[in-house]
This record gives structure tokens, sequence and C-alpha cells, in this order.
């Protein structure tokens, strides 16, 4: 997948780092709040990237730990990060929004279902909110998070206020 590409391929545009700190990296951003990412799809692209010889890995060896790859980007990746930029910003933009498979088969439950379907999709949602907020005051007068990071964190917010309110029209005709 482009994207998963594109993030692991930008991390290391920054710093070269092992499989393990790019996982990392990604849990304290809360990428995969956004993108569909996990650890092990991490881990396998790494490696397709080195295959692709868009990345390399140096084996190192810190103190008593066990050998580790760190990755860094080959010119080949330079590239393909900059064709990645382009081609996903260029690109039709897509939400997916899986609850949406819900709504669209309401009107095949009983009333009650479909209100108790709202109101946990609403639940979710406030769920969502509520970390959103947090994260935002947690990283806000933090130096070392970028503004984009922060620009994606506020967009979410933003996303999730508009669900609450259209949440809050559509229980009205449920």
């Amino acid at each position: 997948m482009a994207t998963i590409d594109l993030i692991v391929l930008g991390m290391l545009k920054k710093e070269p780092m092992g499989a393990y700190d790019i996982q990392k990296l990604v849990e304290y951003r809360n990428i995969s709040k956004w993108v569909k990412i996990s650890t092990p799809s991490i881990y396998k692209k790494a490696i397709q990237l080195e295959e692709k010889g868009f990345i390399k890995a140096d084996i190192v060896k810190e103190g008593k730990m066990p050998e580790k790859a760190v990755y860094s980007l080959t010119s080949a990746g330079e590239k393909e990060f900059e064709r990645l930029m382009f081609e996903i910003a260029t690109k039709p933009i897509h939400l997916f929004l899986d609850f949406n498979a819900v709504i669209v088969n309401l009107d095949s439950l009983n009333s009650d279902s479909q209100k108790s379907c709202i109101e946990s999709i609403e639940k979710n949602v406030a769920s969502l909110k509520s970390y959103l907020e947090q994260n935002l005051r947690e990283k806000e007068n933090v130096p070392e998070i970028p503004e984009t990071g922060m620009a994606v964190l506020q967009q979410q917010f933003v996303l999730v206020e508009a669900i609450e309110k259209w949440i809050a029209s559509l229980k009205e005709k449920f």
C-alpha cells in the first residue's frame, strides 16, 4: 500500500532507524488512528522496501543488545518518497468510515435496534473525540511535535465534531 510506503519512507527521510523504532513512532504519533497500519505491516514493509532498493539496512549492535537492522533511505528511496508524495497528493480524496456500512443498513432493523446502533456509534465517536482532545492538550506545547502532525490531529478533531453534529441530526430521523 502506497500510504504505508510513504509513512515509512518519510520517517526514514528524517533519520535512519530500525523497524521497531518506526513502529514506536507510529504508535506515538497515533498514525494508526488515521491510516490502516499495523505493527506487522511495518516490519513487512521495511523488508519489501529494502528488496525494492528504496532503503538499505545496516546491522548494528549496541552494548549487550542483540543486533538490529537500522534502515536508511537510498537515492532510489528519496525519489520514491517524492513520487509518492505527489501521487497521493493528487489523488481524489476518499473518506472511509466503517460505520457507514451500519448506517446504510439501519432500515433493515426494528426501531429499537436502529437506535441502539446509532447510540453505539455515537458513544464511539465521543470516545474518539475525548481521545483527540487529550492528545491535542498533551502535544500542543511540545516543541518536537511538527506543525504538520498537529494539523492532522486538528483535522481529525474537526471531522469528529462534524460527525457528532451529523449523528444528532440522524437520531432525529430514527
